[in-house]
């Protein structure tokens, strides 16, 4: 909102400089941006919150600036309340209003000014409306913009001699009036439920919003029916927003306008007729079925103070109420009741009559007390020390955090080939998404971490590892509630360079061996990894975690084409996982128990074996470390071969198997007993062979 000082100054004398009246203003929760001068002139840049409607005005303003300094209120008009001036009706047959919906119009008034001369309005006027940020049209025009600016309250211009058959219609849009050619000359087809302004033919006005252009006051216009009107708030923006189109009067009426200044807007808007465009006050209509009724608020002042953690006085808060245009007196059994002006719209409950006082009152007298809180000996709980464990071990492995929005694109689960029947398919649908791309609830974590990737890369970033701790909604039926899984997922992608003394591990081994990593770090020795059957991963570099003797994750590369679907071309691999830590809590052992160092070395052997390809090395460790000996500490698996001088069909692996004795040093002949059993039983139950 941009009010000019001088205009404000028209109203009301704050008795203190343009400075002091925005940090007055500012300080009472009207927010002045910017002081800009214009001519001899500044111009208040007013950032008016939305609840306040009543602030959309010079008069808005001033009544503000009234409370806050007791500067009297000057209106330089017969204010609303006072005798009409004295007009003769108008005639039945020359003008008629019916409202079909008294819910979406309370109040239909109108004037007709006659034998007008339409040109250019005065300078002065013109140099107003330009400070406020609207263009001069005319002088019939021009006044209906300036009142607005003035008052608060839209009117509308009719060429009178346009309206059909001496009547105004207030209505809905439903299967009667089907579309309507606006002032900025768009025909426009009307949404079901808007509220239109029609004569005996048809539409001459979306109401609230814009004129039609049939109606349009042009040069040669002599006779003026001037309209104003209460229209329902939520209707306004649900027409504007249904037909992208917006204005000065829709900014108003869908925030709430004062109904009861009705009269005094026209009235003001037709003297200035008469004065600049050299017309008559001819008649007046006033249709007003559901008359203004305030609400009365009761609260007590200690129940005020309590809120506020203030100690301000009852007469105090009548003083400021009243101050405000309220009617507030101290009710029979001790409360205050306050009843709101008919221009505060905002105020319907306790909450808002609390905020009022506070507001005059200052903000910057209410003292600054330290919250009392009890506090307690517990630290985190046994979730929240795993959750911040498990983001310790993938900063420790090199992935940084990343943090999304729980929103997912539907096309996200086409990008990813579920099938039809795969639990993540049954998402939660937004009823009211910010945009169509986010519109359900995410029922994985890989979607937002590809995008993230994608981002980072079109920016120029080689190497990158995300990591996300969120979680999931999957919708189990309308009647319920969804259930919501904890995951940790994490994606890579790393620029190979050549290295001349050493080889580089394959990406899928770098993000298993985070997720081992992290594993290890829980002791959840349970687990084991078999080949995937994920969609979206590679099929020969992926593979499903198995803890606890269920599946509660997966890793592996994303395969071609879904690198494809999701708009990433890198030659490099992009590796995934993601686990559901609700499985892994569940699975973590009790705290650890200190056992001494080893006093007494350990002794290795190695052991290779051709077994048929089917076979997993998961497996062979498992039988390894259940097989019947004190004595074996460790196996794990180093080598995977398949080529010369193995047969077709078969595998080589290799495994390190570490023995050890807790009161002793082994020796190499009870090694050889024990290794020679193991080998002989492992490839009876393998049914493998040595390898040569």
């Amino acid at each position: 909102m941009r009010v000019p000082f001088g205009w404000l100054q028209e109203f009301i004398n704050p008795g203190i400089s343009v400075e002091g009246t925005a940090h007055l203003l500012t300080m009472s929760g009207l927010e002045v941006e910017a002081l800009e001068t214009d001519g001899d002139d500044v111009v208040l840049v007013i950032n008016v919150t939305p609840n306040r409607a009543d602030c959309l005005s010079v008069l808005g303003i001033a009544r503000e600036l009234s409370v806050l300094t007791g500067a009297p209120l000057n209106l330089p008009f017969p204010p609303a309340g006072a005798k009409p001036p004295v007009i003769k009706p108008v005639p039945a047959s020359e003008i008629a209003v019916e409202i079909r919906n008294t819910g979406l119009c309370r109040r239909y008034a109108g004037r007709v000014i006659k034998n007008t001369r339409t040109g250019p309005g005065p300078e002065w006027m013109a140099r107003r409306l330009e400070a406020c940020g609207l263009r001069p049209i005319n002088n019939i025009v021009d006044v209906t913009n300036y009142v607005l600016l003035e008052l608060g309250h839209p009117l509308h211009a009719f060429d009178l001699n346009t309206l059909k058959g001496g009547r105004i219609v207030v209505d809905t849009a439903d299967n009667v009036y089907q579309k309507i050619k606006t002032l900025d000359g768009v025909e426009r087809k009307l949404p079901a439920g808007a509220l239109v302004i029609a004569d005996a033919e048809g539409p001459v006005a979306l109401a609230g919003i814009m004129g039609g252009a049939n109606t349009e006051v042009e040069d040669s216009t002599r006779d003026i029916f001037l309209e104003a009107a209460w229209f329902e708030p939520r209707n306004i923006r649900k027409t504007a927003r249904a037909l992208g189109l917006a204005s000065e009067s829709s900014y108003r009426f869908e925030r709430g306008a004062d109904i009861e200044i009705i009269p005094a807007a026209l009235d003001r808007a037709a003297s200035l007729m008469e004065e600049l465009a050299g017309g008559a006050l001819e008649g007046a209509v006033d249709v007003y079925p559901v008359k203004y009724r305030a609400p009365s608020i009761e609260f007590r002042a200690d129940r005020v103070n309590k809120l506020l953690g203030a100690e301000i006085e009852e007469d105090e808060m009548l003083r400021i109420l009243n101050r405000l245009g309220f009617a507030a007196e101290k009710s029979p059994g001790g409360a205050i009741s306050a009843s709101p002006p008919s221009y505060r719209l905002d105020v319907e409950g306790e909450a808002d009559c609390v905020e009022e006082v506070a507001r005059i009152h200052g903000y910057d007298k209410i003292p600054s007390v330290l919250p009392c809180s009890r506090l307690s000996a517990d630290g985190a709980g046994a979730r929240e020390d795993f959750i911040r464990l498990v983001g310790g071990v993938m900063r420790k492995s090199g992935y940084s955090e990343a943090v999304n929005y729980s929103f997912m694109n539907p096309r996200a689960l086409e990008n990813l080939a579920l099938p039809p029947n795969d639990f993540r398919r049954s998402a939660v649908v937004l009823l009211n998404p910010l945009k169509q791309e986010e519109s359900l609830l995410r029922t994985t974590v890989i979607p937002s971490l590809i995008e993230n990737l994608r981002h980072n890369r079109e920016r120029g970033l080689k190497n990158i590892r995300l990591a996300e701790t969120a979680k999931v909604f999957i919708r189990t039926n309308e009647e319920q509630l969804p259930l919501e899984p904890l995951k940790l997922a994490g994606i890579a992608i790393e620029q190979r360079t050549h290295s001349f003394w050493r080889d580089a591990a394959e990406d899928f081994y770098l993000a298993k061996g985070a997720v081992e990593a992290l594993l290890d770090e829980l002791r959840i020795k349970d687990r084991h990894f078999a080949p995937s059957g994920e969609p979206f991963l590679h099929p020969g570099k992926s593979a499903d975690l198995i803890a606890g003797g269920r599946k509660c994750g997966y890793v592996g590369v994303l395969s071609p084409a879904a690198a494809e679907k999701f708009e990433i071309r890198d030659k490099e691999e992009i590796t995934v996982f993601e686990l559901d830590l609700d499985v892994l809590l569940g699975l973590l052992p009790p705290p650890p128990v200190y056992k001494p160092v080893p006093k007494f070395p350990y002794i290795e052997r190695d052991l290779a074996i051709v077994v048929e390809g089917g076979v997993k090395a998961a497996d062979v460790i498992r039988y390894i470390k259940n097989y019947p000996s004190e004595f074996i500490e460790d196996a794990v698996v180093f080598d995977l071969y398949t080529g010369e001088k193995v047969p077709a069909g078969k595998k080589s692996m290799a495994f390190n198997i570490r023995y050890r004795a807790s009161g002793r040093t082994l020796t190499e002949d009870e090694i050889e007993v024990i290794h020679a059993g193991l080998v002989k039983d492992l490839l009876t139950h393998t049914g493998g062979s040595l390898r040569q």
